[in-house]
């Protein structure tokens, strides 16, 4: 019974789990920067006969990745890609590659889920947001700052706006710096959402992930399916119509 690691590398660390006919066994984070976690992602996966990789770190970082993997297991990774259609999703890019791989991995994993129209979110570093019709293919997204990234350029330039109290992100105006950025921050990612949704015409099924998603779909409040898996749910389907023999 063949065991498949999977590996999501993101802009800010890596997501990882390990499966079995169908059962998860395992699954943790690491930072491929920082030997304390990679060591402990190297403890706690199960040793695998198939490792498969969506990435969104350039061509170097993936080559230090898979010299890191080969000194752990000596089993040859594949990457997926971005493509022009898989599984009957369609891609609206004239250049497929230019579309980040966790995009169409989550759109596929929604796809696969669904078979009808969608939209798909993915509250990381950035919250992207895409809109697949009824017959696979993709109408078009929005890639829009995360709340770090909103955040941090705002500071980046205005020594008044500084804060250092502990806020969580609402919708309310806010009555100090601190609530009046992280209130606006989670204003701009809601209302864009909100407007991307009002705009898409009649309501598609909403899929989100993303280390964000619960507190978006808490704040947008408009229903839902929160699919943490999703990526790796894309990854496993394409690694199944495209991927090493065998997998999954």
């Amino acid at each position: 019974m063949s065991t498949s690691l999977q590996l999501d590398i993101g802009n800010s660390g890596a997501k990882w789990r390990c499966v079995q006919a169908g059962q998860v066994l395992a699954r943790g984070r690491f930072l491929p920067s920082d030997q304390e976690s990679l060591n402990h992602f190297y403890e706690s996966a199960p040793e695998p006969d198939a490792i498969l990789i969506s990435s969104v770190a350039g061509r170097a970082a993936e080559a230090d990745l898979i010299a890191l993997l080969a000194q752990r297991w000596q089993v040859e990774p594949w990457f997926a890609r971005s493509q022009g259609q898989t599984g009957g999703l369609v891609n609206s890019y004239s250049d497929p590659s230019r579309m980040g791989v966790d995009r169409w991995l989550a759109m596929l994993g929604a796809w696969r889920r669904a078979g009808e129209r969608l939209c798909v979110v993915d509250a990381g570093s950035a919250l992207t947001i895409d809109l697949v019709n009824a017959g696979g293919h993709h109408e078009g997204g929005y890639i829009i700052p995360g709340p770090h990234l909103m955040e941090r350029a705002l500071l980046l330039d205005t020594d008044r706006v500084r804060f250092y109290e502990s806020v969580t992100y609402q919708l309310l105006p806010g009555v100090s710096n601190a609530e009046s950025v992280r209130h606006c921050v989670a204003l701009a990612q809601v209302g864009a959402l909100a407007l991307a949704l009002d705009r898409a015409g009649a309501a598609p099924r909403l899929f989100v992930c993303g280390g964000g998603g619960e507190q978006l779909m808490r704040l947008l409040d408009r229903g839902g399916e929160l699919v943490a898996d999703l990526v790796f749910e894309g990854l496993e389907t394409m690694a199944a119509l495209h991927g090493p023999p065998g997998e999954p």
